[in-house]
């Protein structure tokens, strides 16, 4: 089914708010499900991300499942790739592919792969790995589309990025030339959850002020909650109406977003339920834990699974 979306806030009504919120949490259970499964993986990113790639494909993107290439399409890059566990659970969820399929996460000749390979899974914008990589990937697109239509029409381009990337050089050297350029089709969004790999951004590598670092480069600036879907909805709405250079919406989440031994806790950036991280609970107990919590929304509803 095709989507199109214009008016965005004048369709996001409460009833749509609710649906999203429940199609989040039915991709936080796949999420944890896969990484189980696969026994290794990224659980911390994949999980706080969910809010907004649901508002992404149930709501914003104009993208059509049925046919990926349509040529109209909005672009989606993924830069972070290593949290490629929720952009795979949200196209599988929206129709991409089989629910089922992703349970292959990581296995040998799967589709799904550790970090996304488009001669793998054509539907995907870009391969990714390199972290850092993904918004120069973006701004070729937005410029070849320039370069093409001398105005980039209606299809706008997002570029998912996580901060700890912007520990990379290449990622300033792309923000320097949008803005340089105008890329007013450019939208970038940065998963603010202050973790990376070996620990907390502000202690590895600091990154604030980071809306004035954006500033000082020519870009437009939003702040969120990105687990706020109005939120999400409305700085995307205002992004879109940017268009004399690119923009950025700095969204502020939960990493682990919805399991609580793993909320805001970096240890969870790259293991998986029952793998490596000791101590309470166990890891025997892990994904039992993490998918009960999940699946009765921290204990306010009754699990069918009991």
């Amino acid at each position: 089914m095709r989507v199109l979306k214009n008016n965005m806030l004048n369709n996001l009504t409460d009833e749509k708010i609710k649906f999203l919120e429940e199609k989040a949490n039915d991709i936080r259970i796949s999420i944890i499900e896969m990484l189980v499964t696969a026994g290794s993986g990224h659980s911390a990113g994949p999980l706080g991300m969910a809010d907004i790639f649901t508002a992404f494909y149930f709501h914003i993107l104009r993208h059509d499942q049925k046919n990926p290439e349509w040529p109209e399409r909005d672009r989606l890059v993924l830069s972070n790739g290593h949290i490629c566990p929720v952009l795979y659970a949200t196209m599988a969820h929206s129709g991409y592919f089989p629910v089922e399929e992703l349970l292959t996460l990581r296995k040998f000749k799967s589709r799904l792969q550790g970090h996304p390979h488009r001669d793998y899974l054509p539907m995907l914008e870009t391969s990714s790995g390199p972290l850092g990589s993904g918004l120069s990937q973006a701004v070729g697109m937005a410029l070849a589309d320039r370069m093409d239509n001398g105005v980039s029409g209606n299809k706008f381009f997002y570029c998912m990025m996580s901060d700890g990337e912007l520990d990379s050089g290449q990622s300033w050297e792309a923000i320097m030339l949008a803005g340089k350029e105008k890329l007013g089709k450019l939208i970038a969004i940065v998963d603010r959850n202050n973790i990376q790999i070996d620990g907390y951004t502000e202690n590895i590598m600091p990154l604030e002020p980071l809306s004035h670092k954006f500033e000082s480069f020519n870009w437009h600036v939003e702040e969120i909650d990105g687990h706020n879907f109005a939120e999400i909805v409305s700085a995307v709405g205002r992004a879109q109406a940017v268009f004399d250079g690119p923009s950025v919406i700095i969204a502020r989440t939960i990493p682990g977003k919805g399991v609580s031994f793993m909320e805001r806790d970096y240890k969870w950036h790259g293991s998986p339920p029952g793998t490596e991280i000791t101590g309470e609970p166990s890891k025997d107990e892990q994904a039992k834990i993490a998918l009960h919590e999940l699946r009765t929304l921290g204990g306010q509803i009754k699990s069918e699974h009991e």
